[in-house]
């Protein structure tokens, strides 16, 4: 009888938290909903009705804010059926659809974090989700109705792919036994579904129907390209591609304004003066006080913003740290937009877990009898005030210049100095067993010497092993088994 009690308090305990955690979410949205009324989806459900009444999609206006809708195509199928619902709950399924997205990308990123300091994952993802409804751009994009926790979503998943593949080709290269990655004993759709669930082979999918929803993921199909992550890129530009074919085909002229008109607009979105946009361009804009951005200042800043952040996110890709290459590739494609609102700057959450997490690797340590150095309480200072600014939004209280762009500030400040942390979610084989700091091998050329160490091993030495290790190779027995990224 006690070991059923004792066996029985977890699950009570599980089932308590759930509760209170639906609690928590719908008293969120109750309160979200009645600042922003779901007005972004208001706009766009409008458009979609006036559309079917037989006038041009792109050509609605909102009476209200003068704003017509500036989704593409494919995402604009996606919300149609809210024109059949009423606004208010077409709004609740859709931030409960965002709430859905942000608690797996939660426990995507937060999940293997926790694990990896010995700490249960799900009191941790529910703490992080839950800190996470308060930050602005959560907010914002729950209450306005708009898809970006999808995005942030769709992308986070290829990130969970990539991972995933790596892990199976590490596997694959020298674990004995039957591999990850072969071919399934059966063909039936379960088998396939589990090998592409152990593989990842769903890389790139994610990105490219967030490119379709959006237009900033484009910038994710660009990383891959620069890192050669041939498969997932291709994969991505071919779904955003074969997104837009379906679009073309169903809604021709639309699809053709969109992609003829609407896309170059740099307001299409909205002002580009306005408070809301927290992008380059709305800095430039409210600096010289004009509607609009200097384009040539704009594009050149612009075009040293996306070098800086593909530049680092190629050397976080290679330190084994695919997390942060794909948050420096979002804050990069937020603050170059034309038109960024709060609801786009989502990326801001990894940004948050990146910095608490390298806090927490730089632990403190006793240098002398009476110092102590605490080489992470930067980062510390950074994670809390990062969350801090996007939890409080100064510039719709405060009315200065430094508040009025605070957020466009943070982000190139983020930019150019987001850390990273070599080996933590590597994208590519790696051997674990060897307790060194893994990093991207790269091509080695005949002036480095004639001993320069090959990324493919060779034939007479097992995986991972080193070359000249005294006593001979190790035995199998010692070998550890590969463990998945995160765990």
């Amino acid at each position: 009888m006690p070991a059923m009690r004792t066996a029985a308090r977890p699950a009570t305990t599980r089932c308590v938290v759930v509760l209170l955690a639906w609690v928590g979410v719908l008293a969120a949205i109750t309160t979200i909903a009645q600042r922003y009324g779901f007005s972004g989806l208001a706009v766009n459900r409008a458009a979609l009705i006036h559309a079917w009444a037989g006038d041009g999609l792109y050509s609605y206006r909102s009476p209200l804010t003068n704003l017509g809708t500036a989704l593409p195509p494919p995402a604009l199928f996606l919300v149609s059926p809210a024109a059949f619902l009423p606004l208010a709950l077409a709004g609740w399924l859709t931030a409960l659809a965002g709430v859905a997205a942000l608690g797996l990308s939660m426990v995507a990123l937060v999940g293997p974090v926790a694990r990896r300091y010995g700490r249960r994952p799900w009191p941790v993802v529910l703490a992080a989700s839950a800190l996470a409804l308060t930050v602005e751009p959560v907010r914002a994009a729950l209450g306005l109705g708009t898809l970006d926790l999808l995005v942030f979503g769709l992308v986070t998943a290829d990130i969970v792919a990539l991972r995933r593949g790596a892990w199976a080709r590490s596997r694959a290269a020298w674990w004995p036994g039957r591999p990850a990655s072969s071919p399934p004993r059966g063909r039936t759709p379960a088998d396939l579904l589990r090998r592409g669930w152990a593989t990842g082979a769903w890389a790139g999918l994610g990105v490219g129907l967030a490119t379709a929803l959006a237009v900033t993921p484009a910038f994710f199909i660009v990383y891959l390209t620069v890192t050669k992550q041939w498969r997932a890129a291709l994969t991505a530009t071919g779904t955003a591609a074969s997104a837009a074919v379906a679009a073309l085909l169903i809604s021709p002229d639309e699809t053709a304004a969109w992609f003829g008109e609407v896309l170059w607009r740099i307001d299409r979105t909205g002002p580009v003066d306005a408070i809301v946009n927290q992008s380059l361009a709305g800095v430039l804009a409210r600096i010289y006080d004009s509607t609009t951005a200097p384009v040539l200042l704009w594009l050149s800043f612009s075009l040293l913003l996306i070098a800086v952040g593909l530049i680092r996110a190629r050397s976080a890709h290679a330190d084994g740290d695919e997390i942060a290459a794909f948050t420096l590739i979002g804050l990069t494609g937020a603050i170059v937009g034309p038109v960024t609102g709060t609801h786009e700057l989502i990326w801001i959450l990894p940004t948050i877990l990146i910095l608490i997490d390298a806090a927490a690797r730089r632990r403190a340590t006793r240098t002398t009898p009476g110092r102590t150095r605490r080489p992470g309480l930067a980062f510390a200072v950074a994670a809390g005030t990062t969350y801090l600014l996007f939890v409080l939004a100064p510039m719709w209280s405060l009315h200065d210049p430094f508040s009025a762009n605070c957020y466009a500030l943070a982000l190139v400040l983020l930019v150019n100095a987001l850390p990273w942390r070599p080996g933590v979610a590597p994208a590519f084989p790696i051997n674990r067993w060897l307790g060194r700091t893994p990093t991207r091998p790269r091509r080695t050329t005949a002036a480095a010497g004639a001993n320069a160490e090959k990324w493919q091993p060779s034939p007479d030495r097992r995986v991972g092993e080193p070359r000249n290790r005294p006593g001979g190779p190790l035995p199998a027995a010692t070998i550890p088994p590969p463990r998945e990224p995160g765990r």
